[in-house]
């Protein structure tokens, strides 16, 4: 029985390696038109390749070209791309709209008189906080580094920003360039362009002209990616049509401090640049007549 079992497998590769004829005639002639030898594992054998081929062919046709938007759970680029803005302009929405609530929330406490105490909750527990006992003193290492201090600052050039720009006035104030690049657009107030435009190469970093805070870090249709800076001496300094944001509301800046990167957002742009205004008690200004603009090199 083991040997029969043995002698199978021999017998199968020998049937598929058994030669047939394969002959092609005209039924009314009998004149053979084509002949080949063939045998089973060379039948299996192209069967299985041309099986390949087809398959590697269907899938490159999927891969490499168009075809592939037609398969369904397939999209197009340009439907991901707007997939994408969208995602992100719900988030910047959804972002701003917490912060518009919690403001209205302050607005709401601060009118009706609900400030609240100033206590603490420990473990369900309300302790008031007492500052009657704290030392106002210095220490002698505070009074030395205070003499550092102030001893540094008398003979700086510019010893208090704010007392400076109130003698000699705004232009006092040292800018720094907010981006290297063209100015294409200069400020027009009667056409309400209360700015200037700056083009530069992609990438290219936007800069804080002065020391500030961030008061607005968002996506706004006209404007695209607008951050917007409050500085000392009443002045605000916005940044319009960025790509991308790199301060959130809140955070201290310092002049030349990369704050976001150049781009193409928002409704009112034709190409990548930078919308830059300037602000002081209020009223726009021209920013050119207090920023030496420089192209790149």
């Amino acid at each position: 029985m083991a040997k029969k079992s043995s002698k199978e497998p021999k017998r199968i590769i020998k049937k598929l390696r058994n030669r047939y004829r394969l002959v092609v005639m005209n039924d009314t002639t009998f004149d053979e038109r084509f002949s080949a030898f063939l045998t089973p594992l060379n039948v299996i054998s192209g069967i299985t390749l041309a099986f390949l081929v087809m398959a590697t062919f269907v899938l490159v046709l999927i891969v490499f070209t168009p075809l592939r938007e037609y398969i369904p759970g397939y999209g197009d680029t340009e439907t991901r791309l707007n997939a994408l803005a969208a995602a992100v302009k719900a988030d910047s929405l959804e972002k701003a709209q917490e912060q518009y609530a919690n403001y209205f929330e302050n607005v709401h406490r601060v009118l009706t008189g609900d400030i609240g105490n100033d206590s603490l909750d420990v473990e369900g527990e309300v302790e008031s906080r007492n500052y009657g006992n704290l030392d106002f003193s210095t220490s002698p290492e505070d009074s030395v580094l205070r003499q550092s201090i102030e001893s540094q600052e008398r003979y700086a050039l510019m010893d208090n920003a704010q007392s400076k720009s109130n003698l000699v006035g705004l232009p006092g104030v040292l800018f720094f360039q907010p981006m290297k690049g063209t100015v294409t657009d200069g400020f027009d107030a009667s056409i309400k362009h209360y700015g200037v435009d700056i083009t530069s190469r992609e990438g290219e970093p936007v800069m804080s002209v002065y020391d500030g805070v961030v008061v607005l870090s968002s996506f706004t249709s006209d404007g695209g990616y607008v951050i917007q800076i409050q500085h000392p001496n009443n002045l605000i300094s916005i940044y319009k049509h960025n790509s991308v944001l790199l301060k959130e509301v809140g955070e201290q800046v310092k002049a030349g401090e990369t704050i976001a990167i150049i781009g193409n957002t928002g409704k009112y742009t034709d190409g990548p640049h930078l919308h830059f205004e300037l602000w002081h008690n209020g009223s726009p200004i021209d920013p050119q007549e207090y920023i030496a603009f420089t192209s790149e090199s």
